[in-house]
């Protein structure tokens, strides 16, 4: 496994006061198709650039999970959903509008920015926008 053999970088980031270097530092490597462990509301999870097909199969590899089985899309801002999705419906514009930031994922049909082996094969794409601010500033940073 060959981008295991890297060096493991941790770094502490306080909620109330993101330290904004070390965010654009685990941003950019995110963007570069590493991988990167960070919090959300409900857990800590293992994230990737979702639409790089090799950095999403890192997930996988890692993880030990099965292939078809979807990964999980962040977005940052509710504006990130819109290339990423196709049709999105007003229950789904009502659901974003009460729960968003939060952790609620609401699953669509995914637009072909959205590779294969992210959605698992399927035509469409789970997505969700965490309140963790730690979380929302990594993904932005990531772009």
């Amino acid at each position: 496994m060959e981008f295991m053999k890297k060096n493991t970088l941790i770094e502490k980031i306080d909620p109330d006061n993101i330290d904004s270097k070390v965010v654009e530092q685990f941003g950019k490597m995110l963007a570069d198709g590493k991988t990167v462990i960070f919090p959300t509301e409900t857990v800590y999870g293992l994230g990737a650039n979702a639409l790089d097909e090799q950095a999403a199969s890192k997930i996988y590899v890692a993880k030990g999970r099965p292939s078809d089985n979807p990964l999980l899309v962040h977005v940052a801002e509710r504006d990130g959903i819109n290339p990423l999705v196709v049709d999105m419906d007003e229950r789904a514009k009502k659901l974003i509008d009460r729960f968003w930031p939060g952790p609620l994922t609401i699953v669509f049909k995914k637009s072909d920015l959205i590779p294969k082996v992210t959605s698992g094969g399927l035509d469409t794409v789970a997505i969700r926008m965490p309140s963790d601010k730690v979380a929302r500033a990594l993904i932005k940073a990531s772009g």
